[in-house]
């Protein structure tokens, strides 16, 4: 299957460089491009994309508007894809946002392009993708509004996993990648991926987004000891 991308960012140059890493996939085309959040839309109600590639900050309808009316309002049209958010701020309010606004993943335009093609592919698959700066970050930020002690529904969701899934969660806790934790536990990282799986399934849970919090409000991770 190939993944059908839209390149939104109002810098023509990081367009560019983004496409031409993208191209290079097998598995990826660009089917789209535009410069702010209003055309990105315009666009979307006539192609057919699987993934946005979106920058938050932009002229006429930022990135995390932009994310929110595809994700909550449906205006990415039939089928609206998925968004992944990809700035070179990595500052704590536009993550927040745009994960609550319904983005799949929150990246750095620095990132590696083995690490961004990976993203993509994540989320393309229902996965959620957060920079594992970020996600301590925002646990450390936000951990004041959450819970202090642990609910007793709650608590007894967690007997539902094994000790092995209680680890992998309070690594996913912690911000670490699939790949991270398969080499912290020294186990493959298809085994991860399969825990992962198993514990959104266990849980009830949309995203890895959604297992962190529970962590947190479980009291199984605590903040500052990511």
């Amino acid at each position: 299957m190939t993944i059908r991308v839209m390149l939104v960012d109002d810098q023509a140059l990081l367009r560019t460089g983004f496409r031409m890493v993208l191209s290079a996939q097998p598995d990826m085309e660009v089917a789209a491009e535009a410069s702010d959040g209003a055309e990105a839309l315009a666009i979307l109600r006539e192609t057919p994309v699987d993934v946005v590639l979106m920058d938050v900050r932009m002229p006429n309808v930022d990135g995390v508007e932009a994310t929110r009316r595809i994700c909550e309002d449906g205006e990415g049209g039939p089928g609206s894809p998925k968004v992944l958010i990809l700035t070179t701020f990595d500052l704590d309010e536009y993550a927040f946002s745009a994960l609550k606004a319904g983005a799949g993943g929150f990246m750095l335009k620095d990132v590696p392009p083995g690490d961004l093609l990976e993203a993509i592919r994540a989320v393309h698959s229902g996965d959620a993708v957060v920079a594992p700066s970020t996600t301590r970050r925002l646990i450390d930020r936000f951990s004041s509004v959450l819970p202090a002690t642990t609910s007793e529904p709650v608590a007894k969701e967690l007997e539902r996993l094994t000790d092995r899934e209680r680890e992998v969660l309070t690594l996913i806790a912690q911000g670490m990648s699939n790949g991270e934790i398969a080499a912290r536990l020294v186990l493959s990282e298809a085994t991860v991926k399969t825990h992962v799986g198993r514990i959104l399934a266990k849980l009830g849970l949309r995203d890895r987004v959604q297992a962190v919090v529970l962590a947190y409000e479980t009291g199984l991770v605590r903040a500052g000891s990511a």
